[in-house]
């Protein structure tokens, strides 16, 4: 049976068509529509519930010493108040699945997972971990929320001081009363727009949740839901575990060498990734040119031969384009490739195009 969210009768009470997802209830759209929720996110400003998300604390004397083995990226130039994303390996040096550490304060870091992926990471840490470090899952204790868009900002800054929130990208402030509510907030999304997520006690959600719609009414704020939240992170060419990752996938396969230190001295999964050698196939964007959506699972063809597969596609509600992701042969990767889709017995053009398909900065000019 499915879990409900803190914010479940919020949800109902804001016209949320429930669905299930990753073992809860959650909305997948409002009666707005996914494509104007998609558009207030880049427009004006967009509130989510996360609240399915994991959250496990390690801590003790060795927790660096065990994130450092554990997970791909280097923590040990990490300050406190700092976020950084990961990747977390098996030993064949496929991806378990991705997540964000935050440096609480020496020796404690939050790590936020993936909510389909709770149970099988937290196992794989617990197999893993060693010496003077404990791991806690406060999943059940927490809620998050995600604020985003270019509004976001302004509308925030309406219940707590502007002065206290964090400036940087990922970066995050602790204990931030947000209209006499107590909250992490961190400069972190996954829209590719302006934002922030914001971390509460589970029994604050809907206080939390219901302020900050009040907060951004007059600006346009509106609740969104999955729908949206998958458009906006595929616009923005952010990978999602179980298609641009999973087992299988290696993190220079995904692209995502930026959160890979091969530097370190080991991590699991290192030795693996330097047997494979140099890189067979990689993660690239296609724009699709014919008439047609590309889906995930999709071979991609150059002429006769097949070039790889797509693993995530959609119509953009902001770029009115469709375009795909897919793991492509490496000679086939080049931006203005021209290649094939095969979409239920139908051949589309496509193009390799560079990543991400829309960026904020662009927006701006």
């Amino acid at each position: 049976m499915e879990r409900k969210t803190p914010l479940y009768d919020c949800h109902v009470e804001c016209g949320g068509k429930m669905v299930p997802f990753a073992g809860f209830l959650l909305p997948v759209q409002y009666q707005t529509g996914v494509i104007a929720e998609h558009n207030a996110v880049r427009t004006k400003a967009g509130l989510f519930d996360v609240s399915h998300m994991g959250e496990l604390l390690l801590f003790g004397a060795d927790a660096l010493d065990n994130l450092q083995m554990l997970l791909t990226n280097d923590f040990t130039n990490m300050n406190d108040g700092q976020c950084r994303y990961t990747l977390l390996c098996n030993k064949s040096g496929g991806i378990v699945d991705d997540l964000l550490v935050y440096r609480m304060e020496k020796n404690q870091y939050l790590l936020v997972i993936n909510a389909a992926n709770v149970e099988k990471d937290e196992r794989w840490i617990r197999e893993h971990i060693f010496g003077d470090v404990t791991l806690k899952n406060l999943s059940s204790e927490l809620a998050q929320v995600a604020l985003q868009g270019p509004l976001s900002l302004k509308i925030l800054a309406k219940l707590c001081m502007e002065e206290s929130l964090p400036k940087k990208y990922y970066t995050f402030v602790k204990d931030i009363n947000v209209g006499g509510i107590n909250a992490l907030i961190s400069k972190t999304g996954y829209t590719g727009e302006d934002g922030y997520e914001l971390y509460c006690q589970a029994e604050d959600a809907p206080n939390l949740w219901n302020k900050l719609l009040e907060a951004g009414k007059e600006d346009g704020l509106i609740p969104c839901g999955l729908g949206a939240r998958d458009t906006l992170r595929f616009e923005a060419a952010m990978p999602l575990y179980g298609h641009e990752m999973n087992d299988e996938i290696t993190p220079f396969e995904a692209d995502l060498n930026f959160a890979v230190k091969m530097q370190k001295r080991d991590f699991i999964g290192k030795e693996a990734l330097q047997n494979k050698g140099e890189r067979t196939r990689k993660r690239v964007g296609l724009k699709i040119l014919s008439r047609g959506i590309a889906r995930e699972e999709s071979v991609v063809f150059f002429n006769d031969t097949k070039i790889g597969i797509t693993t995530s596609g959609t119509h953009c509600p902001f770029l009115k384009t469709p375009y795909a992701m897919a793991l492509l042969d490496m000679e086939y990767t080049k931006p203005g490739t021209r290649v094939q889709v095969e979409v239920r017995g139908r051949m589309l053009d496509a193009e390799v195009v560079e990543l991400p398909f829309y960026k904020k900065d662009e927006r701006k000019k």
